[in-house]
């Protein structure tokens, strides 16, 4: 979906009259940030995550090729040993000066039951090699998360979702694992082995081990409709809860500053496919991005300028099996605060966000992100025993997100919100204990696989306390 190009091209005309300087003021802003030295001064390479927010210079790197070189590494490697996916978490989680595991050698499908549509997959499989993996044979995931470039395994450790009325998130569908402990032990664990293990270490942030093998409760392969329609944000707003029941998936995207949002719908179907298109959203996002810098001090003529832009702009359809529908490509970098809250704060909540944004930050313009998430029973599930409303704010990749944590969190965590593992929030031990139900006795289970703490870097030391 793009914006009518002809209003904005008419917008870029009022750099004649004075605009110029306030749209190269942004651009300053927006210059690319500094970057870590590639080396540091012990020879160590950097790593870094995808946004660019996290680094870190591990003296190994370990990539093993299967099971049993995973068990013989772990007792010996360097400490904190951390596990790495592709490093699309915002949050401290990776870094380590320690030992930098890579799951990418250990990715495939072991096995697969027709009849009970279970698929066990290795851990290191990446999200987007599993949707044609499991089409192969007739399965598919119940839901797939916005981006699918994550691994399994990192998606499980972090609560990685989709959305929909009773849908799941990724870990509520597991149905067994493999863990390979600290010590080397492998073990195996289900809901009816070992199954404190299980209940603790299904979403894990990397700190019971490392899993090697997942089996995933699937579903029979379905094609799927997917709409793309703007609609007003306050229509959208009041229709949410009605909208949320009636389609399979649904999600909106708020566009600040324009009075508009993106509704995203996924239904089954058995019309003809036509496949999506070429990806519009980055040009969309970059749009967008222009209208920012051309109107950020004049909010009402941003949005006058934006619904001209957006007038008259049709639906995008596309009908496909829905790994290929569900998730989308997302090449702009950006970090990102999202948080779960109890699905009746959801709407009251995002309100009070935009408000905020509109009011006091108006150097945003990326879009806020609104989901559903069904219960489930992992532990450590920021969807533990309630259905869930998400709320994610961005910023690009190279401009502050200091707002984030000044105009969103505070709302988030008033209305009782839990953050999503890898993306930022401020939280610590205390404030997990009170959040989580379960969260003591998911601890207990974590000391007794790691009793030396040997997955812990400093970030989880804090979580953990």
């Amino acid at each position: 979906m793009k914006l009518g190009r002809r209003a904005l091209l008419g917008g870029a005309g009022l750099l004649a009259l004075g605009f110029g300087g306030l749209a190269g003021r942004r651009m300053w802003l927006s210059r690319e940030p500094d970057l870590p030295e590639p080396i540091d001064t012990k020879g160590r390479a950097l790593w870094s995550n995808w946004a660019g927010n996290e680094h870190s210079y591990p003296v190994v790197r370990a990539a093993p090729a299967n099971e049993a070189e995973l068990a013989a590494l772990l007792p010996k490697a360097q400490t904190p040993v951390r596990p790495v996916g592709s490093g699309h978490s915002f949050t401290a989680l990776v870094p380590t000066e320690g030992t930098l595991l890579s799951l990418d050698r250990l990715s495939g499908l072991v096995r697969h039951d027709a009849a009970s549509m279970t698929a066990t997959v290795r851990a290191g499989t990446k999200l987007s090699a599993l949707g044609p993996l499991l089409a192969g044979i007739g399965q598919e995931m119940p839901n797939l998360p916005d981006i699918n470039k994550q691994t399994l395994a990192g998606a499980l450790a972090t609560g990685t979702h989709g959305t929909g009325k009773g849908v799941k998130a990724i870990h509520g569908e597991v149905t067994a694992m493999r863990l390979v402990l600290p010590n080397g032990e492998v073990a195996e664990c289900s809901r009816d082995v070992r199954p404190e293990l299980f209940h603790a270490a299904r979403v894990s942030l990397g700190a019971f081990g490392v899993l090697s093998e997942v089996t995933l409760q699937n579903r029979p392969l379905e094609r799927v409709k997917k709409v793309v329609s703007l609609v007003d944000t306050d229509d959208m707003l009041r229709q949410w809860p009605a909208l949320a029941e009636k389609h399979r998936n649904a999600e909106f995207l708020v566009l600040p500053f324009t009075g508009k949002s993106a509704l995203i719908t996924h239904d089954t179907t058995t019309e003809p496919v036509t496949p999506r298109g070429p990806d519009g959203d980055t040009d969309t996002l970059m749009d967008l991005k222009s209208l920012r810098d051309l109107f950020e001090f004049t909010p009402e003529l941003r949005r006058k300028a934006a619904q001209s832009a957006m007038a008259d702009i049709p639906p995008d359809i596309a009908i496909d099996e829905g790994w290929k529908l569900l998730s989308n490509e997302r090449p702009v970098r950006f970090k990102e605060m999202e948080y779960h809250l109890p699905i009746a704060e959801q709407v009251g909540v995002l309100r009070e966000i935009i408000r905020r944004i509109e009011s006091d930050a108006r150097g945003v313009f990326f879009p806020i992100e609104a989901r559903i998430i069904a219960p489930d029973d992992a532990w450590l599930s920021p969807f533990y025993e309630r259905e869930s409303g998400s709320i994610a704010v961005h910023a690009w990749y190279k401009e502050d997100h200091d707002w984030m944590y000044k105009l969103a969190e505070p709302v988030f965590r008033e209305a009782g919100g839990r953050p999503h593992w890898g993306k930022l929030h401020s939280l610590g031990a205390q404030d997990f204990q009170r959040l989580y139900p379960q969260f003591a006795e998911a601890d207990a289970v974590r000391r007794s696989v790691d009793p030396e703490g040997r997955m812990l870097n400093p970030f989880l030391k804090r979580i953990f306390g």
